[in-house]
């Protein structure tokens, strides 16, 4: 199977993965959501600078009450299941936000339209993280930052093999990859990171910060 057939079909795998537990989502992710995700979504959102910003991966708008004021926010996601909760979060909240089914991979945008863009635990589940990532670089203005917080492979050796073995079955379960190194996926993309942070969860979850030179 080439790569471009295998991108197919994982990508398509995601998409039907994400609209089959969109309807039990935030449900799966509320005890966490309300401990740990919350604080560190608004950490990561207070790094975004406007006014155009775009958000990939924006699920079911678990962002949405952490959007800055005075900004213009262009919200994409692959699963139509998740969008759909996404759009009515932001119509009770009375966003001004626009919300698109769009791939990661190949975002419908021209070059250098945003000022910054943001993703809260994404490329943990883009089939192509590397690719994923070089879109996102493409379509912010040069010098334009973007944000990312995600769950990483441990750098502990017993951890890290044992978040190896877990990787499939939580796929499966639940969609995304525990064992991504996400940090050394922004330098393959080509962007300079600024800094990156341990924000919680023994180094598993990081803060990364880059730029589109």
């Amino acid at each position: 199977m080439d790569e471009t057939t295998w991108n197919v079909r994982e990508t398509a795998a995601t998409q039907t993965r994400y609209d089959r537990i969109a309807p039990l989502y935030d449900f799966m992710e509320a005890l966490i959501e309300r401990w740990r995700f919350s604080n560190w979504r608004e950490r990561a959102w207070s790094l975004v600078t406007g006014p155009q910003v775009l958000e990939v991966g924006v699920g079911t708008g678990k962002n949405v009450s952490y959007y800055p004021p005075n900004v213009h926010i262009t919200g994409v996601d692959l699963s139509d299941k998740m969008l759909d909760r996404a759009r009515r979060r932001v119509e009770r909240q009375g966003s001004p936000v626009m919300l698109f089914q769009m791939d990661a991979q190949a975002l419908k945008f021209p070059d250098g339209v945003f000022d910054s863009a943001i993703a809260t635990f994404v490329f943990c589940s883009v089939p192509d993280p590397i690719l994923g990532l070089q879109e996102m670089a493409r379509v912010v203005k040069p010098g334009g930052r973007i944000v990312l917080l995600d769950h990483v492979r441990s750098e502990n050796r017993l951890l890290g093999r044992l978040m190896d073995w877990l990787d499939p079955l939580v796929v499966r379960l639940m969609g995304p990859h525990i064992n991504r190194r996400t940090v050394e996926n922004v330098q393959r993309a080509g962007l300079t990171i600024e800094r990156v942070e341990d924000v919680g969860a023994g180094g598993i979850v990081k803060l990364i910060v880059a730029r589109q030179d």
